[in-house]
């Protein structure tokens, strides 16, 4: 399928991971380009999000340097003069200005970061940077933290004047909750856009996919996704129809690299689809399915491939939409164990049997005969995940 041209990547271990693993990336585009951004509503930022607010969206964009292993959050003017000395000195080695750096930071928070280590990393980072799937490939390792594994997609649109490609990549497993949480997600193109049209198409693009994921519902200090385009493909993304196409594609990609953050959850055994629908409108569906991917009984139940339907419906019954009870069924991976208020027949240990062999699990909800509609993607609740975040800095 290919790469977007006239970008180049790379991923190193420079030495902020006390592990030795990879642990800076910097994507740049060879030309100043777009770039649109969407971060974290946590009131308690990381420094790199106040850099990026302030410059995004832009059309001036030059490249993105991104640490893992240390989130530079909490760490007070050291940590605001820190992120902006990254930017500074990947400017000067791409000779731009500190104002067309992007900044993504990811890891524990309260600590600085190693300025020496990181520093000298950038400019080898950057006499590294290729635009081979190798290089991209080494991006994607260099920005995880307590990921299993890069999480990537790429993709194809056809429109009337040409073709535009589109490649992501993030990081993501835990202190994960609407409204974007511990994840980063980095989409390029190379689709010619206005920065604004970048920006409105990313803002949508989010509310269907990264702000309807959660693990365990915490929001984070260093949430970000940001978009690139380049305009190589030399294919204007402004007429209505262009814009419909790029935007159906790029909220593809988002949802594609959404569902691969709760899927890789920390200790996860499943990843859970909810399904809501009936609701008196769209608003109070999503209340719905957030409501019941939040709860640690369902979430619980799923683990141990317990068909237990009433945590279910009491979850969506105190999530503060209207519901109609006498209107309610539920199905579990396609079993109906309850339906108009009432509970069914139905074969426990086959419907066990069905959560337990699936890694992918789902929930579909009807509470009335309303036309609103939802979906949230979440994971299941493990003993694994209780440990890990319990040894997590220890």
């Amino acid at each position: 399928m290919g790469l977007p041209g006239g970008f180049e990547f790379t991923g190193i271990a420079c030495g902020i991971k006390p592990s030795g693993k990879l642990d800076l990336a910097v994507i740049s585009s060879q030309t100043p380009c777009v770039a649109a951004g969407v971060y974290t509503q946590n009131i308690v930022r990381a420094a790199s999000i106040e850099w990026n607010q302030q410059l995004t969206p832009t059309e001036g964009f030059k490249a993105l340097v991104i640490n893992s292993g240390n989130a530079n959050a909490c760490t007070g003017q050291r940590g605001i003069d820190d992120n902006q000395t990254i930017a500074a000195i990947a400017a000067k080695h791409l000779d731009a200005d500190e104002n067309q750096v992007l900044v993504l930071s990811t890891g524990v928070i309260g600590q600085h970061l190693p300025m020496q280590e990181t520093t000298n990393g950038i400019a080898q980072a950057i006499s590294e940077q290729g635009g081979s799937e190798d290089h991209f490939e080494r991006a994607t390792m260099a920005i995880l933290t307590t990921d299993k594994g890069p999480k990537t997609v790429e993709s194809v649109v056809s429109t009337k004047s040409g073709d535009i490609k589109i490649a992501g990549m993030a990081k993501g497993a835990g202190m994960i909750g609407p409204k974007m949480a511990t994840m980063l997600a980095i989409i390029i193109s190379d689709a010619k856009i206005s920065s604004d049209s970048a920006q409105q198409i990313l803002n949508r693009a989010v509310e269907q996919s990264f702000n309807r994921i959660s693990v365990e519902g915490h929001t984070s200090t260093n949430d970000a996704l940001v978009m690139i385009c380049n305009g190589n493909s030399e294919v204007e993304v402004e007429s209505d129809e262009s814009l419909r196409e790029f935007e159906k594609a790029v909220t593809e990609n988002c949802i594609q690299l959404a569902k691969q953050i709760p899927a890789d959850g920390e200790g996860a055994s499943h990843l859970i689809t909810i399904d809501i629908h009936g609701a008196t409108n769209d608003q109070q569906a999503d209340s719905v399915a957030r409501t019941v991917a939040a709860s640690a009984l369902v979430k619980t139940a799923i683990t141990g491939s317990d068909p237990n339907w009433g945590r279910i419906v009491s979850a969506a019954g105190y999530a503060g939409a209207e519901m109609d009870v006498s209107m309610t069924s539920l199905k579990l991976n396609g079993f109906l164990v309850f339906d108009n208020g009432q509970p069914v027949q139905f074969d426990e240990k086959q419907v066990s049997q069905a959560l337990n062999d699936q890694f992918e699990t789902l929930i579909e909800l009807t509470i009335g005969s309303g036309p609103g509609s939802a979906r949230h993607w979440t994971s299941d609740l493990t003993q694994e995940y209780v440990r890990f975040n319990s040894e997590y800095t220890t």
